[in-house]
């Protein structure tokens, strides 16, 4: 019933405060006459709780360690940087409300906005809270070169000279060189302001202290349980109508590890949210044509949506193996399976087939025509012309995690119709990139997802100055003419121009088939009908900051 949904939904703030039992129960019982005497929606926030799972888990709340989906996430709730980016990509404000560059792409000036609080913590005094200033964004920038630190988003401001404040509301960061993608960078959660007095205060437990300025402040965190957020009743943002942000009253996390348990809670309407598409339930949800079942039509709403990830298959171009060396190899190989099928069959349909370069779609840049058609017979071709002129037969050796074991296997399949022989080594996640970054992998599986929304972050791949282990260029693809387009790239500030020299890049890199792109990702979500305003996201983020749950029928 919905009454009862009501009281079970508030439970998550009332047994984590030290309240005595007995006083719980007049609490739980006066919350209950409340709602049920409540006729006025817009006062009645009660049942307004939204609920999902994270089976990663949450291991800091710490915006300086917002390196995974499941930290990124839940800092997304708490805090609040300088810029954000739209459902489209697009660099808007955020705390600061305008900004200027100058001529010479070096000089970033921010004007920050009067109205932003930081949540309430005693430490701020008698107001319990004060306003946020530039001299915080300072403070909050720098902190993430503290060696001391060791945050992972040190590298965000390796190209920074210098951040400095004119007063409370100028901000100003200069740059060693131009770098056209850097508000898309300064919109990561890295970035997030965050309040000096109580970072020192709070020091290593900041991490599960978080005090930010987002929509849905911390309340409780038992970790590997439950995380708990409230909202934030100061919230400066508003929506178009100039309603304050957020409509949720709350936000709760668990952290169920088994994809079976979640799947079961989510069909059951005790998640608002499932988030991932596993194996063991993909048949389940949707067609081989990626839609909705019948039966579940009426019941969840799905989403999906482009989302930057690049799966494919590396070759280490360093290689011994004249198998790998050979150009002819690699190319049979990038034409002599179907990427359809392997969607329709493998994936259900989600995500889109993988022949149009590196950069993914959804991104500026994506190339709009195919080039690498399934060409059987001349991938067959190809792979005797390289016998021809070696006397060898085409091995490889393929190295993989056990979540891809099926597609590996497909390739697998599919390649020796052509004459390719592959043998499919299944090793741990950890070990697979650590022998991938060693250069110790003939061929590997891999992805990319990108950190900031640039084509940029893609192509470094192919950079020769990144060569791994140092840096993301794992295939040690060398160009003197795609480097010179690389390093050309970052003095092109016209928007358009930039992306048509991107794919010229793309374009480059894809001649020489150092890797072969099997599809762009999809972001696939599943919700419950009560469910409205959840909007949706190439690079995945969740904002629960203009999402309403309607009631339940009584």
């Amino acid at each position: 019933m919905y009454f009862a949904s009501n009281i079970q939904s508030l439970d998550l703030s009332i047994e984590h405060q030290h309240i005595p039992i007995t006083n719980r129960l007049v609490v739980k019982l006066l919350l209950f006459f409340v709602i049920a005497c409540s006729t006025n929606p817009d006062k009645d926030r009660s049942h307004l709780v939204f609920r999902y799972n994270e089976d990663g888990n949450i291991t800091s709340l710490d915006p300086a360690f917002s390196r995974n989906l499941e930290n990124i996430w839940a800092t997304t709730h708490l805090f609040n940087g300088l810029v954000q980016l739209n459902d489209n990509l697009e660099v808007i404000p955020d705390i600061a409300k305008q900004w200027t560059v100058s001529a010479d792409g070096l000089v970033y000036e921010f004007q920050i906005r009067e109205d932003v609080y930081f949540h309430e913590h005693s430490a701020f005094g008698k107001q319990k809270t004060r306003k946020v200033i530039a001299p915080d964004f300072v403070y909050s920038l720098k902190r993430l070169l503290d060696p001391k630190l060791a945050s992972p988003g040190g590298w965000v401001l390796q190209n920074v000279e210098y951040v400095e404040a004119k007063n409370d509301r100028q901000l100003t960061i200069k740059l060693k060189k131009a770098f056209p993608p850097f508000l898309g960078l300064l919109s990561m959660r890295y970035c997030s302001v965050v309040p000096h007095e109580i970072v020192h205060l709070e020091g290593s437990d900041f991490r599960k202290k978080p005090i930010g300025t987002g929509p849905f402040a911390f309340k409780n965190w038992e970790e590997d349980v439950k995380l708990v957020l409230r909202r934030n009743p100061k919230y400066f943002e508003r929506d178009g109508e100039g309603l304050t942000l957020p409509y949720l009253e709350a936000v709760s996390i668990t952290f169920i590890a088994d994809k079976q348990s979640e799947f079961m809670l989510f069909l059951q309407g005790k998640l608002d949210l499932l988030n991932s598409l596993d194996n063991s339930y993909k048949d389940e949800l949707l067609t081989l044509e990626g839609k909705l079942p019948n039966k579940y039509k009426d019941k969840i709403n799905l989403q999906k949506g482009p989302y930057l990830n690049t799966e494919y298959l590396g070759f280490y171009l360093d290689s011994p193996s004249p198998v790998i060396q050979s150009q002819l190899i690699r190319e049979a190989i990038n034409i002599g399976f179907d990427r359809q099928k392997m969607m329709v069959y493998l994936r259900n349909n989600i995500g889109f087939r993988g022949d149009r370069g590196f950069i993914p779609k959804g991104l500026a840049g994506h190339l709009k025509i195919p080039f690498l058609e399934y060409q059987p017979e001349r991938a067959a071709a190809l792979v005797k012309d390289f016998e021809k002129q070696t006397g060898l037969k085409a091995k490889i050796s393929l190295a993989t995690d056990p979540n891809y074991v099926d597609l590996c296997e497909y390739i697998q399949r599919e390649l020796q119709k052509i004459g390719v022989s592959i043998k499919v080594d299944v090793m741990p996640s950890a070990t697979l990139k650590q022998a991938r970054s060693q250069g110790k992998l003939e061929m590997f599986r891999s992805n990319w997802i990108a950190d900031y929304p640039d084509a940029e972050n893609y192509l470094s791949l192919f950079y020769s100055k990144n060569l791994s282990p140092a840096g993301p260029n794992y295939t040690h693809f060398k160009s003197a003419t795609f480097d010179s387009y690389y390093e050309n790239s970052f003095v092109i500030n016209d928007a358009d121009e930039r992306d048509k020299h991107y794919q010229s890049m793309d374009s480059l890199a894809m001649s020489e088939h150092p890797l072969i792109p099997l599809f762009y990702d999809q972001v696939v979500r599943f919700t419950q009908k009560e469910v409205e305003g959840l909007g949706l996201n190439p690079v995945n983020i969740l904002k629960l900051k203009k999402v309403r749950k309607v009631r339940k029928p009584l």
